[in-house]
């Protein structure tokens, strides 16, 4: 009886059983990486059997390459809602740094998928039609930032989008997915709340003095909060 009742079930909602399919399967691969999953342990978490979720998703790597372009779906759809473009250049980027590297702390289970895709040599996303689509939005909006942050001055070069955002991606990423042995080695707790806004800030200051040519100091401590000066002279730039 209760095997029919939940034939019944995803019978009547078969889009809410294929989002659990996938929900579980992107625990069970975060935690144990394509080779370690199992499709048994998947199913059952999600409620289903191996006929569902073959029904729904496919084999094993379909489903792994769904949950891969799942959590691309994701970051990407909040990062479309950040609304940089209404921000002044600076801002922008201090909104795209403070979200990515939130994102990240938030999503555990991201890092650990990039992790197993990026050991498989990116052998299942090749695959995939979506990925590369999903990115290209994005790219233009970093493009649009730093373009608009040249022309007002706040800028000193119009920096490739795409190496802006691998090296602010790569700034939260290696912190995190290598805090276990880098607070051993430094005797320090990096996963504490004080030591987290102490990397998001340098984070933002390193990035910016960059972008602007004036020393990490002048972001110190929130200065962003307000709109950093233009000028070019000499004092500014070594404040």
């Amino acid at each position: 009886m209760a095997k029919r009742k939940r034939v019944l079930r995803w019978q009547r909602d078969p889009e809410g059983m294929r989002l659990r399919i996938l929900e579980a399967a992107k625990q069970e691969f975060s935690a144990h990486g394509i080779g370690g999953a199992r499709v048994d342990r998947i199913a059952e978490k999600a409620g289903a059997n191996k006929r569902m979720l073959y029904y729904h998703v496919g084999n094993k790597e379909d489903l792994y390459l769904a949950v891969l372009e799942g959590a691309y779906e994701k970051i990407r759809g909040e990062e479309r809602e950040l609304d940089l473009e209404h921000l002044d250049p600076p801002q922008a980027i201090e909104r795209l740094i403070d979200f990515t590297w939130n994102y990240f702390i938030r999503n555990p289970e991201f890092l650990a998928l990039l992790n197993t895709e990026n050991l498989a040599k990116a052998k299942n996303i090749k695959r995939s039609t979506k990925v590369k689509s999903m990115h290209s939005p994005f790219v233009e909006m970093i493009r649009d930032v730093v373009q608009r942050g040249v022309a007002s001055g706040d800028f000193r070069v119009a920096v490739d989008p795409v190496q802006l955002y691998i090296s602010i991606a790569a700034l939260g990423f290696f912190y995190l997915s290598n805090s276990a042995t880098l607070s051993t080695i430094f005797g320090r707790d990096l996963l504490a709340r004080d030591a987290r806004d102490e990397r998001l800030q340098h984070m933002v200051a390193l990035v910016l003095a960059a972008l602007t040519g004036k020393v990490m100091p002048a972001f110190a401590g929130g200065a962003l909060k307000e709109k950093p000066p233009k000028s070019r002279s000499p004092a500014h730039h070594t404040a």
